[in-house]
């Protein structure tokens, strides 16, 4: 320690006298002598060379000028600390300090919201990293190293460097803007080949030259989902979407879902999705069953 510098211990002192509005009190939750705590007290103030706590003229220890503009960097020291050697216990232990984690764009929001609340509230030491991608761009940050959990629908189910675990499906379902030619009753085959499909593109080389649920030769291809959506609801073209995220549009009227003969609309199926070569660890597991779960409790 350097001369002029409180250690931590002097720190956690002085903090929870502050806490416990007494030397006894501090004392007591500390597990020491009031007289050690005394002396912690003197020994930081010598080192600073300020006075932390007016003690004379008040039945319990007042915080001077100095002392007050201490207190809010002394808890930031001592929370980094605490943080430091909470995530080096868990090193220890076998558990990741960070997890990266993507997942496919199919996937409710609300989901992933509800699992990463949770998430955080499990696993405060391990840092997360999240990336939301499209179709066979999953599988190319898990090879690419970028992630080591992701979340994958059924476009590269059978890679031969990745393990999987199916934990749910979406709904995905023809939809159109309510004037959109085919959003008409008594729609006969080879009709839909007639009109602009909006389609959502991968960013990925995984899955080139492979088409999912394309009907038409005229297509758009986005790498948004969102975007997607926006263009749907304009009337520009038809396309497939997952249930939960036009149920809105559904109710309202803005978007119809369409009975087309070749029926194009699928289940989605959903894998945790890692590395061979990489075995997922305690917090990697845990999003995997999380994420399970709560697909099962989410309507698809």
């Amino acid at each position: 320690m350097r001369l002029g510098e409180p250690s931590l211990d002097q720190l956690r002192i002085f903090l929870s006298v502050e806490e416990e509005g007494s030397f006894g009190g501090a004392a007591s939750k500390m597990g020491r002598a009031v007289s050690a705590i005394s002396y912690g007290v003197q020994q930081m103030e010598a080192q600073l060379g300020v006075t932390l706590f007016a003690r004379e003229g008040s039945r319990k220890p007042v915080l001077t000028e100095a002392g007050q503009g201490l207190l809010a960097e002394a808890r930031a020291i001592a929370d980094a600390t605490d943080a430091l050697l909470a995530k080096t216990q868990s090193l220890h232990a076998g558990l990741e300090s960070e997890v990266s984690l993507v997942l496919d764009v199919m996937i409710p929001g609300v989901v992933i919201a509800r699992v990463l609340e949770e998430f955080r509230r499990m696993f405060p030491t391990v840092a997360l990293r999240l990336n939301i991608e499209g179709l066979g761009a999953v599988a190319a940050c898990l090879l690419d190293g970028e992630a080591q959990l992701g979340v994958a629908g059924p476009v590269v189910s059978d890679h031969p460097d990745l393990e999987r675990q199916v934990i749910g499906e979406v709904e995905l379902i023809p939809v159109a803007a309510p004037a959109h030619p085919l959003a008409q009753s008594g729609i006969k085959p080879g009709e839909s080949r007639k009109h602009l499909q909006i389609v959502l593109s991968d960013r990925s080389s995984i899955t080139q030259g492979q088409e999912f649920a394309v009907l038409s030769p005229q297509t758009w291809r986005l790498g948004d989902l969102g975007a997607k959506h926006i263009l749907l609801k304009q009337g520009i073209g038809w396309g497939n979407m997952p249930r939960h995220q036009v149920a809105d549009d559904l109710r309202d009227g803005s978007l119809v879902e369409l009975d087309l003969p070749e029926k194009p609309g699928a289940h989605y199926m959903l894998s945790a999705t890692w590395r061979r070569d990489a075995r997922p660890g305690p917090a990697t597991s845990w999003l995997i069953d999380a994420l399970r779960d709560a697909l099962a409790q989410c309507p698809s």
